[in-house]
This record gives structure tokens, sequence and C-alpha cells, in this order.
């Protein structure tokens, strides 16, 4: 019988071959937004993992909207030039497509790099001011951040449509819109975050309005071949807070502007959530959404087997796996996943001499003898 983890998907334009995803993964290596050496040693390892599609880090569409110093830009022609520069390298030496996310962390950026401690950099220590729906710091004994006004909405929506034009530019083949984990659209999203009184506040409906007007801006920049889709937090973990139903609802207005798949991930926008984390504990998040919008859905979170990761698929729970700690830990996971389900993977030709005596059809047109 044939793997459900192995069958092709189409996106658009893009034909995967597998349903596993790299997902975007935080790096915390640019200089100043831009990419470096790091991040080709990075994504060539991912994109020989055997998932089909690669998501780069949450790349900020304006420096200020970059989580931390060390995180990636989209947003000018400095940055542009270096991630080419990387993309054009990964592309032509790794079989999986590569894709970006975009994002700008609202009041959680200017943090510092995890292993300095992930606090708030203030401003005048170095870090910049921040912006969101409302003046309401993140943590306690934060600096608040600025509420954005009509021109700062403008400002970023036009940066949002800047980035994806960008991306296309480069060669990147799909686009993840990053609306989850307490940055900035989450934040418009979640009554935790946006107590504004004017159009962009109070209702589900009203709060929903500036993430998709983002989506319609990125959609429209982007060519109809370009897949483009939405992580959200499928649930704020709190009482009063965004819930799955709020996701079923946003996810069903995503569709109907032609949202390509959704990611369901969850938490992030308050230090007070609630999360008892366990094997696959968001896939429910992805199950609830495939079967009451029919959209095409992502599950992500504590996925690191192979044959949990084909069950979640075989049963319809998710069409896509993403994958992210499992696979910086073992960069040949779709690899393993092939041999474990009697699939075949995509792999560079230099190293189908790997494969073992008992899998000698693992790789898709490996050869299977030596001289």
């Amino acid at each position: 019988m044939s793997s459900a983890l192995f069958q092709p998907l189409a996106l658009r334009g893009l034909q995967l071959p597998n349903r596993m995803v790299v997902s975007p993964m935080c790096q915390y290596s640019s200089e100043q937004g831009a990419a470096t050496d790091w991040h080709i040693a990075h994504l060539s390892s991912m994109a020989t993992s055997g998932a089909s599609l690669v998501l780069l880090e949450a790349c900020g569409v304006e420096l200020a909207g970059r989580i931390t110093p060390g995180c990636l830009a989209l947003c000018d022609e400095r940055t542009e030039a270096a991630l080419a520069r990387v993309i054009e390298i990964v592309a032509r030496l790794a079989p999986a497509a590569l894709g970006v996310q975009l994002s700008h962390a609202g009041r959680k950026a200017s943090s510092r790099v995890p292993w300095e401690g992930g606090t708030q950099w203030r401003p005048g220590e170095g870090g910049w001011a921040t912006d969101a729906p409302s003046a309401i710091a993140h943590g306690e004994g934060e600096v608040p951040p600025h509420a954005l006004d009509a021109a700062g909405l403008a400002r970023i929506r036009q940066a949002f449509a800047e980035s994806a034009r960008r991306a296309a530019r480069i060669g990147l083949r799909a686009v993840e819109l990053h609306m989850a984990h307490g940055y900035l659209m989450h934040e418009f999203l979640s009554p935790i975050a946006n107590q504004r009184t004017d159009a962009y506040g109070g209702s589900l409906e009203n709060r929903m309005r500036y993430p998709l007007e983002i989506f319609e801006a990125v959609r429209a920049a982007l060519p109809d071949d370009i897949p483009c889709g939405v992580r959200v937090s499928a649930t704020d973990w709190m009482d009063g807070g965004w819930t799955p139903d709020d996701t079923v609802a946003f996810a069903h207005e995503l569709k109907r502007r032609q949202c390509d798949w959704i990611d369901c991930s969850s938490g992030g926008i308050s230090p007070a959530q609630k999360i008892v984390p366990g094997p696959g504990y968001q896939v429910p998040f992805a199950q609830k959404v495939r079967r009451e919008t029919g959209i095409t859905t992502m599950a992500v979170g504590l996925i690191t087997e192979p044959a949990q990761a084909e069950r979640i698929v075989a049963d319809g729970d998710a069409d896509l796996i993403a994958l992210a700690r499992g696979v910086l830990y073992d960069p040949r996971w779709g690899w393993h996943a092939a041999a474990a389900l009697g699939a075949q993977v995509d792999a560079p030709r230099q190293y189908w001499r790997c494969q073992p005596a008992s899998q000698r059809n693992l790789f898709t047109n490996a050869l299977t003898g030596q001289r």
C-alpha cells in the first residue's frame, strides 16, 4: 500500500512530490537583516532532508519588524541581494522547493536573541520602538508599543506587498504570511492584544480586517502561480482570547480570498498562556480547520515519528506535515521516513550510494548497483 505522506500535492504552480515541509525556524544569524553564509549551510541541509518544501525563517517586511537584530529581513535592495545569493546557491544544489515566511513582529520586535535571554531590547540600549494595534506591552515591565495609526497601517501593508514582490523576483516559490505566535497580525486578531475602538478592533469581523487586507495585498503582488498560505495561532490558550472557532471563521475568509493553505500552530500572545504540549498536540486544530472549511491545512508541533506523520495525513487530519526541531536534530528525517514507510525520496545524486543494502530503491532515480 502506498504511503499517504509520500503522495504528491499541487499548490497552484508548485508541484510537491510529498507532504513533508520544513517549517520556518529563526536562525538569528543575519547581519542587519541580510542573509549570511550560515543561511547557505542551514538551508542546504534542510533542502536535502527529503522534504518537498522548505519555508525560510520569518523575514521582516521592514527592519523594525524583525524579532531580533539577528533576524532576516526582505525589505530593501541590500537584503534582497543578500537573500538572492543564498537562494540561487541552495536552489541549484538541493532538490526541495524554497519558500519564505513574511512577518512583522509587532510588539514582540526588538528582542534579544535566545542565547542572550530573549528579553525586550529597549530603545537606547540598542533596540528600537515597536508597533502594535494597541499600546499594550507583551510582558510585564516591557516598554509599550506604539499604536498604529492610519499612516502606519498603510506603510506596513505596502511593505508586505513589496516584500512579496521581492520574494518572487529572487525565485522563491511559495509565500507564507506569519499571523501567529503573538506577532503583529496575531496581535490584531486577538482581543488580548487588540483593544482598538476603530474599524480594526472590537468585533471578530473588525479584528480580522487588517490581516485580511494584508493577505489581499500580498496575493495581488504575487504571480498567480506562486501559492500563498497563512500560519495562524489556532488558540491563545487563554480565557478571553482567540479560539479555534475564531480560527475557522478566519480560515473561511482566507479561503474566499484564495489562500492556499492554513498552517495551524498556537499560542504566543501572552506569557500568561497555559499550554500543555505533547506529541501532535496541535494536530486537532489542523483537523478542525480542514474539516470545517475544506482548505488545505498543515499540521505542526511535536510530530517526530514517520508513523505519526503518516497517520495524520492518512486519517485526513491535515494535508501537509511541517517539521521543525525534529528535522534540525535529524536533517535526513525525510529519508528515514521514506525507508520506514516503503516510499522513495529525492536526494542529491552525490549521496545515492549511501542507501542501505535493504533500501536499494530508496532514492528517486538512484542507481541500484555499483561497479
